[in-house]
């Protein structure tokens, strides 16, 4: 059984709000863009609290079979980019957040709801 790309998007959430990440927002990049179906964003407060998070991402992916094609950004935990393959996630510090703002660049994906 293959796990679609929309249910990685959702661990991939999840998990962060285990951790719990600030103001995670996840895009449908599906008709937008050939880069991923969706984009996970969210932030942490601390070095540590970024790391944690994506620690339990990759944890709750792997669980669920999937598996990290990659992961750029731990050592400095500012921004760190994961790839999902079909799912890209973007855990950054709050400040670089708020300076790169990458939502704004990618305004024309739609925000998925998630419960």
């Amino acid at each position: 059984m293959t796990v679609s790309s929309r249910a990685f998007m959702q661990i991939a959430v999840h998990a962060a709000e285990e951790k719990k990440a600030q103001n995670i927002v996840a895009l449908n990049l599906e008709n937008v863009s050939l880069v991923a179906d969706y984009f996970v964003i969210c932030h942490g407060n601390s070095d540590v609290q970024v790391q944690s998070i994506v620690t339990e991402v990759r944890k709750r992916v792997e669980e669920a079979g999937g598996r990290m094609r990659g992961v750029e950004g731990m050592d400095t935990a500012r921004w760190v980019l994961m790839d999902l393959g079909d799912v890209v996630v973007h855990v950054f510090h709050r400040e670089e957040r708020e300076y790169y703002n990458i939502e704004r660049l990618w305004s024309d994906a739609k925000v998925e709801e998630f419960a």
